[in-house]
């Protein structure tokens, strides 16, 4: 009996080995983090499906039976506060934007992108109704509020670039959202870079639009996403699933032109106005920003944005994206919802690829 309870305590053994490390028991609370001030109580925001996953409460529904609580946790310091938690293991997940991403990085910050979230997004110049600024080319010498840190920066830096100009030619103050649109308003600064939140203030006669980057094309657009850290995939990746499933699931219903306008007045929740989110996607149809996918048009852009990065000096070391993103979760939750040819795949210009995303794994 001895020498078969060793054979069999070896046996045991040989197969942990081969199947390696067991995953680590649920947790008891998924903690996700979201670059932007939330509005209401409880608080939530609009704009991207990982907002209509909030919003419909589909993390939640889907981490229920595991008895698993979800934080979202909003952050008016947008992207950088979001690193400060992610360095500090007080976060699981995060959604913010391309270029506060490339910065924790390149500080060390070891995360897994897992799906984009809201794509393709512009920036919008506005100055006040009465300025003389009729383009970005007239911004020199003039008082420019911009949130620094944010992926609003790059492009605005790229405009500017196109234009022939840098910030070292504006006097540029850093102000967070709500505080560029009270500098608007009240005529404290000349000009803003900002984002939807502009289409109100022009509405209500305190700004006036002049600039719109995504008009210029889609590699003057900011992108958002879905990361996870690296530790807490490693340790629970079967919710890590769950949780990327729930927000493919969010993203479909959300590009569905049949709920466009149930889209807007959800997100209206948050504070801006069913208006402002009919301005911001028109003439655009929803899949075109709410895809989800890692496709090379992002991977390209995300490598862009690190390179600009290092050029600006915001940055001191290169950072390659390769490795970065692990798509394997949003091909399961495609492959699991049917929705493998449900998105156009854009090539690394911005231009359909015409390929089926299971074709191409």
């Amino acid at each position: 009996m001895t020498l078969r309870l060793k054979l069999f305590a070896g046996a045991a053994t040989l197969l942990a080995a081969l199947i390696g490390p067991a995953h680590a028991a649920d947790p008891a609370v998924v903690r996700i983090g979201v670059a932007q001030q939330g509005t209401g109580d409880p608080p939530v925001f609009g704009g991207s499906p990982a907002a209509t996953a909030l919003l419909q409460h589909r993390v939640e529904d889907a981490l229920q039976p595991d008895h698993i609580k979800v934080d979202w946790i909003f952050f008016k310091g947008a992207g950088p506060a979001v690193n400060e938690a992610l360095a500090n293991k007080q976060l699981d997940f995060a959604y913010q934007g391309d270029l506060p991403s490339v910065l924790g990085r390149a500080n060390g910050l070891k995360t897994h992108l897992l799906l984009a979230s809201n794509v393709r997004t512009g920036v919008y110049l506005a100055v006040p109704p009465d300025s003389d600024i009729k383009s970005v080319k007239d911004l020199k010498g003039k008082r420019v509020g911009l949130f620094r840190g944010t992926n609003l920066q790059l492009v605005a830096d790229n405009v500017l670039k196109q234009n022939g100009l840098t910030e070292r030619d504006l006097r540029v103050i850093n102000l967070d959202t709500a505080a560029s649109q009270a500098a608007l308003a009240s005529k404290g600064v000349d000009a803003v870079f900002l984002d939807y939140s502009l289409f109100k203030l022009q509405r209500q006669g305190l700004a006036k639009i002049v600039y719109a980057s995504r008009d210029d094309g889609v590699q003057l657009t900011r992108q958002a996403h879905l990361l996870v850290l690296e530790d807490f995939e490693r340790a629970h990746p079967d919710t890590v699933q769950k949780v990327v499933t729930a927000v493919v699931q969010a993203a479909q219903w959300s590009s569905d032109e049949a709920n466009r306008n149930a889209l807007f007045a959800l997100w209206a929740k948050s504070g801006v106005p069913v208006e402002s989110w009919s301005s911001e996607y028109a003439n655009q149809p929803m899949k075109d920003r709410m895809s989800p996918l890692i496709d090379p048009f992002l991977v390209a852009r995300y490598q862009a944005v690190a390179d600009d990065a290092l050029r600006l000096n915001l940055i001191r070391q290169p950072v390659s994206v390769n490795g970065w993103f692990e798509p394997k979760y949003l091909d399961q939750a495609l492959k699991s919802l049917k929705l493998e040819a449900y998105w156009p795949r854009l090539d690394a210009s911005g231009k359909p690829t015409g390929e089926r995303l299971a074709e191409n794994r």
